[in-house]
């Protein structure tokens, strides 16, 4: 383990949410651990594209420092009131209830999780555009790939392959555990 198994309290609780709804994809602490050590060395807006039970959004929330704010979206309207409970107490975090595309005008964005599957799919161009200079964008739920081409289950990762070549960011593919990557890109 390289990381000591405490949790914050703000990513146990959103855990327990997660739990309690029966929500089974929620951000891996790996995954997590990452999102705070880049939240920590950012100031100004972060968002996070699919809130879920709010793991990814507790999770940058325990690395963000004074002078940081994060905005995120859920499209389930009883999950993002269940989320915004969970929440209430910290004025830095707001919980959107919609579709990740009702952040895309709240930009730019310093770090942005992009945990929606549409987004990942089909918002490279939209995400370019609301993510600062400098920025991060983190994808995460990939499975290591040690080839080029990518390849998942068989056949060429063309997700993965049009973010690692594109010119607007600098992208590379980080292993969090031995079966999970995710990309993290840098927006030029």
């Amino acid at each position: 383990m390289s990381a000591p198994p405490e949790l914050p309290p703000l990513v146990s609780a959103a855990l327990s949410l997660s739990g309690r709804r029966g929500f089974v994809s929620s951000t891996r602490n790996e995954t997590g651990r990452l999102l705070a050590t880049l939240a920590a060395s950012k100031t100004g807006l972060l968002g996070e594209l699919g809130t879920g039970c709010g793991v990814g959004s507790a999770w940058l929330r325990s690395g963000a420092g004074e002078g940081t704010n994060i905005v995120t979206a859920e499209s389930d309207p009883q999950l993002a009131k269940a989320v915004a409970e969970l929440f209430a107490a910290d004025e830095r975090i707001e919980v959107v209830s919609a579709d990740w595309t009702a952040l895309i005008e709240r930009g730019p964005f310093a770090l942005l999780f992009v945990d929606a599957r549409e987004a990942k799919l089909s918002a490279r161009d939209i995400i370019a555009d609301v993510v600062e200079p400098g920025g991060f964008v983190v994808l995460d739920d990939f499975t290591p790939s040690p080839v080029w081409p990518p390849m998942y289950e068989g056949r060429v990762d063309t997700l993965r392959q049009e973010w690692l070549m594109d010119k607007r960011f600098t992208t590379v593919e980080v292993m969090v555990a031995p079966d999970a990557a995710v990309l993290l890109a840098t927006r030029h």
